[in-house]
Parts: C-alpha cells; sequence; structure tokens
C-alpha cells in the first residue's frame, strides 16, 4: 500500500461524480483515504449519480472498499462529528486534505478558521501544520466574498482548483470531462495516474 495518508471529504455542492471518482482513483493508487461526508452531499450524490451513500460509517467503509477494491485497513470513513478522528488532531494529521466537491459554504468556514465539524477541523489542521490543502469549489457565478474568501484561503497556502475542464484531450463523454478534473487533483497531491496524458506527452 501507498504510504501516503490523503484525507477527503465530500460536502453538498454540485459535483459528486468529481469527488467519488477521485476517491476511485486514489485507492487504486494504492492510497491510504480517510473519508468524511455530509448528509447533503449524500443528497447530491443520489440526485447527481443514483448513488445511494451509507449513513454509518463501517457500512461507508464497507460498501466503497467492495465497489473499488480497497485493501484491508485502506478506507476509513468517519462520521462529521467524531471528534476522535485521527485528521481532528495536529498529532496526527494526513499528507493532504482534498474537499471534493467544496460548497462556498464550507470553504466561509475554512476560510474564516472555524472548526464547526470535522469536515472544517481537519482543514484548521492541515493549514496550521502546513499540510497540502485542496478546495474544489464548484459554484457559478462567483460574488466578491466568495472570492475574497478563496484569496484568503490562497494566501493561507490553500490550493484552489475550480472544478474547470479543458476540452483539448477531446473528451467523447462525461466521464472525460470528469477525469480531467480528477487528474489536476491527482497531479497537486502528487499520485500517477493515467487519465489525462500530460501536456506535449503521448
Amino acid at each position: 500500500m501507498n504510504r501516503k495518508t490523503v484525507a477527503l471529504a465530500f460536502t453538498g455542492a454540485s459535483g459528486m461524480p468529481y469527488g467519488v471518482r477521485l476517491l476511485e482513483c486514489l485507492l487504486q493508487a494504492g492510497v491510504r483515504v480517510w473519508l468524511v461526508y455530509s448528509q447533503a452531499a449524500q443528497v447530491v450524490a443520489r440526485q447527481e449519480m443514483d448513488l445511494v451513500l451509507p449513513s454509518q460509517p463501517r457500512e461507508a467503509e464497507r460498501f466503497f472498499s467492495a465497489r473499488f477494491g480497497a485493501a484491508e485497513g485502506q478506507l476509513s470513513v468517519f462520521g462529521r462529528e467524531d471528534w476522535n478522528a485521527p485528521l481532528a488532531s495536529g498529532s496526527n494529521p494526513p499528507d493532504a486534505y482534498v474537499i471534493c466537491p467544496c460548497t462556498m459554504g464550507t470553504l466561509a468556514e475554512v476560510a474564516a478558521g472555524m472548526a464547526s465539524d470535522l469536515t472544517t477541523r481537519a482543514a484548521d489542521v492541515v493549514l496550521k501544520e502546513g499540510r497540502k490543502l485542496i478546495l474544489v469549489p464548484r459554484e457559478t457565478p462567483l460574488s466578491a466574498i466568495q472570492l475574497e474568501n478563496m484569496l484568503r484561503l490562497s494566501r493561507a497556502g490553500a490550493v484552489i482548483l475550480p472544478p474547470n475542464p479543458g476540452f483539448y484531450h477531446h473528451p467523447e463523454n462525461i466521464q472525460g470531462v470528469v477525469d480531467f478534473v480528477v487528474a489536476r487533483i491527482l497531479d497537486q497531491l502528487g499520485v500517477a495516474h493515467r487519465l489525462i496524458a500530460p501536456w506535449g506527452g503521448e
């Protein structure tokens, strides 16, 4: 198993296919994943993917491990109020943390240094410990407040990665569009992939 540990959060923004595909790719790459998601994310997953996300962490671990062929112990799922989760403390931070998709409310909380649940507490931990934080906000158009929050987070060291797909690779379907964005996230994480050929490559 890859020794890298990546925390991943799904929030209630549109764009759940990005998050689920990212989880699949991380597990297939042998990365250890700590996953947390909200009730709103469950609603969006059902609307966008006809995917029913289990409400209980243990059920979610079994569900995703079976779906994506994860090794035993590779995936851990935590509830949003689980303050005993490792990602809630700076004594055991992940190597990187991705919130994908990221609601503007979540982004605003992180920008303000708030930690009302495990999703935002983990972001606070990753920033203060100097680990990589990647936010994938799915919203358009953007207000001045939202842009200022993004700028504040960027100055604090976070990576703001809007899911804006390119089309130079000539995607043939929605999966190709999703894979373009997920590839950019994996690049930021330093996780090898074959989703999209690098520019200038074969």
